[in-house]
């Protein structure tokens, strides 16, 4: 099928010419990214901010405090869907931008794999957030029902947003918050780490001292196939390295 438009073009040029563009723009698309690992840092220095109230949600498997969401893990994001009475969509969809979102969350194995759990949260009854889940293919989310005061206190209770916490034992703190259009650039697993206090915790990155880093790239596994405290695999290794020797040529 031909597709014919009205609508005005850029110029059209050379493969050389067009090399040439794409490198001039590179620059800026590097300092976006350098900027990007800056907010990050920046980030991982926030205060931390107690979260002592005893909060209580509903789980598929019962009733679970603040603590419980972690499911054993350091850090613990969780975003604010909305799905329940009076919101567009209800009984059969969640928000509309918030079901965007959930269609864009990566494979959380490699998240878990850095300490780190992503749960969802709205006020829906359970049965009514596993039907969603089953209709929309989203079983691989936690998802759990608010019963108290904890979006109203996190700044969720009107509008979408992601909460990043992290603990030491039993107590919980605060660390991030990312709402509005930030949302946008919210679902693989480096936007999701890049909110948390730790961050990557890869050794480029500038954290904090004391903070947990291994070499970047070597973490990395399938996600059926992530072993608790493992040793990198050493295939994996040699390959990852050769790449980023090159990588560090190609970019001088």
């Amino acid at each position: 099928m031909t597709t014919t438009t009205s609508m005005p073009t850029p110029q059209i040029v050379s493969p050389q010419e067009w090399e040439a563009a794409h490198q001039q723009l590179l620059v800026k698309e590097k300092e976006l990214t350098r900027a990007r690992d800056a907010v990050a840092a920046a980030r991982r220095r926030m205060p931390w901010m107690g979260a002592d109230k005893q909060y209580v949600f509903d789980g598929p498997k019962g009733k679970a405090s603040l603590v419980d969401l972690f499911e054993g893990r350091r850090q613990l994001i969780v975003y604010r869907a909305f799905f329940e009475p009076g919101v567009h969509g209800w009984p059969d969809h969640a928000c509309i931008g918030c079901s965007l979102v959930a269609d864009q969350v990566a494979h959380l194995a490699h998240l878990n794999a850095r300490d780190t759990t992503l749960v969802f949260a709205s006020r829906a009854p359970q049965t009514d957030i596993a039907r969603l889940k089953a209709r929309m293919e989203w079983e691989h989310i936690p998802w759990y029902t608010i019963t108290d005061s904890f979006d109203a206190d996190f700044g969720v209770n009107e509008w979408h947003g992601h909460n990043a916490f992290i603990r030491d034992g039993e107590r919980v703190f605060r660390t991030y918050f990312i709402n509005s259009r930030g949302d946008e650039a919210i679902g693989t697993t480096w936007s999701y780490l890049d909110m948390t206090a730790l961050g990557r915790q890869e050794e480029w990155e500038d954290s904090p001292k004391g903070y947990p880093q291994t070499k970047p790239y070597k973490w990395w596994n399938w996600h059926d196939s992530y072993v608790p405290a493992a040793a990198p695999d050493p295939k994996w290794v040699k390959v990852s390295d050769a790449g980023e020797a090159a990588m560090r040529r190609r970019d001088g």
